[in-house]
């Protein structure tokens, strides 16, 4: 992909948002209407009923992890992938094999990666329940495992962090399959003289929430996550500074506008995860003020982390901390009142509502990977009507009109069947869904027959006009224009490249839920 699309912010994630939002969008158990929005709804239940278009979406969207896997695989069920990248960290005698590649190149940026782990983490702490019961939670952990256990490798002593694998230049001037890489694959880190407060907290908040998710599943695993959480948030807090600053190169790929949402994001996990009210003082009494940006909403993305870090420390108002202080208490309202001010501009009706939207109704923010943004906007909404639900408040205020969390999921649910095919080109984004998907996504493996060794340059696979030899199947593309338009056509980087940090928020609600109490 050109370094261009991933300056504005064209990668990685959306299958995380993806999956979470299909895990997370589509309610079946009838929750009882009110007749008044005065009384609240009902507190959602254990699973129920599946809708099984959503199932189906879930199923296939999670097998894009499975397609961007490096290293030596295990149990593959992708039969045109096999073993890559076995020696990525030989050369510091480290094991980085493992991760996932990033797009549709073979670039390995921990940034975009650990916002990953921390989203897939945080849509398996909500809505496991729901995988497990159309029998996605498995897999769903599998990915999750793949990218930490690289994560711990890339972190091999205390103020040290490895944050990519490969050279984006030369990666970018070959066109071949991961298995038949020879290109040599370069290390760059984060120390305490090459400052990397952004991606070392990022990676601190993806191993604080992979430790939840793990506790119960493997308690030795979880606190070794948790000890590298503990140990990279020090390191990013004592040694501040932007990771794309002390390494200019990366501006061209993931360049960072900032640290200081990072340390907010990964210290609410850290309280999450451990209950130190330490952590708490840091988002609310220490750095409130001068980090959270409060009464501003903005855009939940890779680079910045406030709306989702409002939406997680509203959790905290909505259930309570007994040991909180009233200084902590006022922080923590002011973080829900920014929520609020996040979801009354995603509501179509709201009058702070954005008026940037296609007239086929989907949220639309920039023509680079423009699916990312209401995917991503879809998982926050759904996220925070089930803390409505759960803390049984009947409505949320935007500027003198009430919505209800219903209001919130049918946002939701429109943004996640525009993705499946609701929309004007009568296609899905998602590959490998439905009967109408993007043909020649802007993935190399995808795009090379299985049997072929082009080496380098094998960049007619790149200009072919057929349909992809083998199907990147759960890859969400970029999606698209204003106008509602998708052009079909392996170098539309802009509009056909996938990526894993997308799939991570693509959770669509299958069935009801239990009361929302899974995080703490």
């Amino acid at each position: 992909m050109a370094a261009e699309s991933r300056c504005k912010g064209w990668t990685g994630w959306l299958i995380v948002l993806v999956v979470a939002a299909l895990v997370v969008t589509a309610a079946v158990i009838a929750i009882k209407k009110k007749n008044h929005h005065s009384e609240a709804s009902p507190v959602p239940g254990p699973p129920g009923a599946i809708a099984q278009k959503y199932s189906d979406a879930l199923s296939v969207a999670l097998q894009f992890f499975q397609v961007q896997k490096a290293g030596k695989l295990v149990n593959n069920k992708i039969s045109w992938r096999g073993d890559s990248a076995l020696k990525d960290g030989s050369q510091e005698g480290l094991d980085l094999s493992k991760g996932m590649y990033d797009a549709g190149d073979h670039m390995k940026f921990g940034f975009p990666m650990a916002f990953t782990a921390t989203v897939l983490s945080w849509a398996i702490l909500e809505y496991g329940d729901q995988m497990a019961a159309v029998k996605q939670l498995d897999s769903a952990q599998d990915a999750l495992k793949w990218i930490t256990d690289y994560l711990i490798n890339a972190h091999p002593s205390e103020n040290v962090l490895y944050i990519q694998v490969g050279d984006p230049k030369a990666d970018h001037s070959c066109w071949e399959r991961p298995e038949t890489m020879t290109e040599k694959r370069p290390l760059k880190q984060v120390n305490t003289k090459i400052q990397g407060t952004d991606v070392a907290a990022e990676t601190a908040a993806a191993m604080a929430a992979a430790s939840m998710v793990f506790k119960s599943v493997n308690s030795t695993y979880s606190d070794l996550l948790l000890q590298h959480a503990q140990q990279l948030f020090t390191f990013a807090d004592n040694y501040r500074g932007v990771y794309s600053d002390s390494i200019p190169e990366l501006q061209n790929f993931y360049n960072s506008t900032g640290y200081e949402d990072e340390l907010l994001w990964a210290a609410g996990w850290l309280y999450h995860a451990t209950g130190d009210q330490s952590y708490l003082s840091y988002v609310t009494v220490e750095n409130g003020n001068s980090f959270a940006d409060w009464g501003r909403p903005t855009w939940f993305s890779w680079d910045d982390k406030r709306a989702g870090t409002q939406v997680l420390l509203s959790r905290v108002n909505f259930f309570g901390s007994k040991q909180s202080s009233n200084a902590e208490n006022k922080g923590l309202r002011l973080y829900r009142k920014t929520a609020e001010a996040v979801i009354c501009g995603l509501l179509p009706d709201s009058p702070t509502a954005t008026s940037s939207r296609t007239d086929g109704g989907l949220l639309w923010i920039d023509e680079w990977n423009s699916l990312q943004h209401p995917v991503a906007a879809s998982f926050l909404a759904v996220v925070y009507s089930d803390y409505m639900l759960t803390s049984r408040t009947a409505e949320v205020d935007c500027s003198g009109k009430s919505f209800t969390p219903s209001d919130l999921r049918n946002f939701a649910m429109s943004q996640a069947d525009y993705v499946l095919g609701s929309n004007p080109m009568k296609m899905s984004y998602l590959v490998g869904y439905g009967s109408d998907y993007p043909q020649q996504v802007h993935h190399r493996g995808a795009s090379i027959p299985s049997n072929a060794n082009s080496g380098c340059k094998g960049f007619q696979w790149l200009t072919s006009t057929d349909p992809n030899p083998n199907v990147a199947t759960g890859a969400l593309v970029g999606g698209p224009f204003k106008n509602d338009s998708y052009i079909d056509v392996r170098n539309n980087s802009m509009q056909a490249e996938p990526s894993t940090y997308n799939s991570a928020v693509l959770r669509f609600r299958l069935l009801s839920r239990k009361a929302r109490r899974a995080v703490c």
